[in-house]
């Protein structure tokens, strides 16, 4: 038998002899044996990443990584996928392992949307062929969204969202339709915006954010 079963666990006061009795660590109390069990503090920070940092915690030969531009209470932290070192935008760090996991595996489909700026005209043809999707070191990706083409001189800029997290594959699925990216930024991730945050600043979530990537953790979204 387990210590619930036996009778060892309280929840807010009330004896609690059920497996799965639910709790919620963050209003309910927890005790064993008349000791309490700490919550987790979690912590949840928003990043506008500049180009030329790293998205790892540490690595002799990376340069600057993003660590560098959090305070030393947010170190523990990890960040949640990865952005290329020429990549601008938003990244979230925390140290809350099933959040991490529900915005980066494939199973869960989180959209991811860029700003992407080219030379050159994006046609509609090439268009299409991004959306509809295109082959990339020898695999088809998924299809893309382009959203809101502007063509101004030599230079074409729009949002494409995509729900993959390949190495490069922004840039590699451009150079598949012949184009060069040549600014990049990461605007949104699944519920998260990156807004008016300005490069190299972040943010704590607020607590709506926070509910939203818990929903879709606990696959309510």
């Amino acid at each position: 038998m387990t210590k619930v079963q036996e009778g060892h666990v309280r929840v807010n006061g009330d004896l609690v002899t059920e497996p799965s009795f639910p709790v919620d660590p963050f209003k309910d109390t927890v005790q064993v044996d008349g000791v309490t069990v700490q919550k987790k503090d979690y912590a949840y920070i928003l990043l506008n990443k500049p180009v030329g940092y790293v998205t790892t915690t540490e690595d002799e030969h990376a340069g600057k990584t993003v660590m560098e531009l959090l305070p030393a209470e947010y170190q523990h932290l990890n960040p949640v996928g990865r952005l290329d070192k020429d990549t601008e935008g938003l990244l979230l760090l925390t140290n809350d392992g099933d959040v991490a996991y529900a915005l980066t595996h494939p199973k869960f489909d989180v959209e991811k949307t860029y700003f992407v700026m080219i030379n050159g005209v994006l046609s509609a043809e090439q268009s299409q062929r991004l959306e509809n999707g295109v082959m990339v070191e020898g695999k088809l990706t998924a299809p893309a969204k382009i959203r809101d083409l502007k063509t101004i001189g030599s230079t074409s800029d729009f949002e494409m969202t995509i729900h993959e997290g390949r190495k490069r594959q922004i840039r590699l699925m451009l150079e598949a339709v012949g184009h060069k990216v040549e600014y990049l930024m990461r605007i949104s991730q699944g519920p998260l915006e990156l807004r008016r945050l300005k490069v190299g600043q972040w943010r704590k979530l607020t607590s709506e954010e926070i509910t939203g990537i818990k929903s879709l953790a606990e696959g309510k979204t």
